[in-house]
């Protein structure tokens, strides 16, 4: 079965073999904003405990009440945007981000502070599936694993980046104010894509009135999933890498600062190379496959082989550089669907991938609980030879 034969669209009317340049620093500068509103959220972890006078682990699920609704809005703002056109997900929902963080920064509760970091996360939600969709339709399908990896690059750059640079400012403007420039982060994002696309037609408006399942084909169905799969691997190593290596060698937090920023600067250079090779290969299924297969061995090698901490770091680094090269190649493939329903594949897409992020915590806590770290490596593993399998399936011999 041919995935692009069935999905493949007729060619969109404002795909350009040039790359749409300003739409691409834009929708960088919008992924930056959106990701960086709940990662960089980990330094303050503790401040915001006791300033909002509760435990810890109240503060920490923020992240899961993020990512739900997240999920959910993706999926609805892509449908939407069929319909509607993408220009109003593209704009309002930064904006909306915005207002959020700066509602955050005053918020006088925890129940005030989890309300508006959730619909902060839908805000962003709004945002993410769409701007996916409208690069894809505005490059032509040659290009599309380069223009999609720079969106991708925004969020990559979060982990590199943002939360380092959310420390430093921290240390001088404690939570509250760096929750102030998360919202001139996002208010710069607006900004910039209001300006990128205030000329020319509105992409994604669409006369036809189907329901979801007239939308989804059974191979893009099969995509969706392999992109839980493949969330899944890369979170359980994003996620509970630290505490790894803080339990395997028994080093403080501050030794880890610097092997977590190499393994990031890994998922950021693998996405950039990983966006050529989709371009530049015709089998881009068969690429992703072959990654997801090599991450299988490098997650057995990661958690099997612990001589020293150089060792552990070098591995995770291969580990995210693997994975991370073969994920353009998906979106690529994602994105080959008409033009008239990739707005709601794109959004399901987000929705998958929180699916994907709550995955590999719950999985990685309940292995963490029985196993310990010892069973993370075939835990990986099953879960990459899985999305290579359905990958392989899938692919145009």
């Amino acid at each position: 079965m041919a995935v692009e034969s069935e999905v493949a669209p007729a060619r969109d009317a404002a795909a350009s073999p040039a790359m749409p340049w300003l739409l691409l620093a834009a929708a960088c500068l919008g992924s930056f904003a959106a990701t960086a509103s709940g990662t960089t959220r980990a330094p303050f972890l503790l401040d915001m405990a006791r300033d909002l006078s509760v435990n810890l682990v109240l503060v920490a699920n923020l992240v899961s009440m993020t990512a739900t609704a997240w999920g959910i809005t993706s999926f609805l703002a892509g449908m939407a945007s069929d319909r509607w056109g993408r220009r109003p997900f593209l704009i309002g929902g930064p904006l909306g981000l915005s207002l959020c963080m700066l509602a955050v920064s005053q918020a006088d509760g925890f129940t005030h502070v989890a309300f508006w970091a959730t619909l902060g996360g839908g805000c962003s939600g709004l945002f993410m599936g769409v701007i996916f969709a409208e690069v894809a339709a505005r490059v032509a399908s040659s290009h599309r694993g380069r223009a999609l990896s720079w969106v991708m690059s925004g969020q990559s750059l979060t982990l590199v980046v943002g939360v380092p640079l959310a420390a430093w400012i921290g240390a001088a403007i404690q939570w509250r104010g760096w929750h102030v420039v998360l919202a001139g982060l996002a208010a710069a994002g607006a900004l910039s894509l209001w300006a990128a696309t205030v000329q020319g037609k509105a992409s994604g408006a669409s006369r036809r009135a189907e329901g979801v399942r007239g939308r989804l084909s059974l191979p893009v169905i099969a995509l969706l999933g392999i992109s839980i799969a493949e969330r899944v691997c890369y979170g359980l190593v994003v996620v509970y890498f630290a505490t790894f290596l803080l339990e395997q060698y028994k080093v403080g937090l501050e030794a880890v600062a610097v092997p977590l920023a190499l393994v990031a600067i890994g998922n950021v250079i693998g996405t950039a190379i990983g966006g050529q090779l989709a371009d530049r290969l015709r089998d881009r299924l068969g690429l992703f496959a072959i990654c997801m297969a090599a991450t299988a061995v490098a997650g057995l090698a990661l958690f099997a082989w612990r001589p020293d901490i150089t060792v552990s770091v070098v591995l995770g680094f291969a580990y995210v550089f693997i994975n991370a090269l073969g994920r353009p190649s998906l979106m690529a493939a994602l994105a080959e669907v008409p033009e008239d329903v990739r707005g709601t594949v794109m959004g399901l897409n987000g929705t998958c991938a929180s699916v994907g992020w709550v995955g590999a915590a719950a999985l990685g806590g309940w292995m963490l609980a029985t196993w310990g770290f010892a069973g993370f490596g075939p835990l990986s593993a099953a879960l990459a030879v899985l999305g290579a399998a359905m990958a392989f399936a899938q692919r145009r011999f």
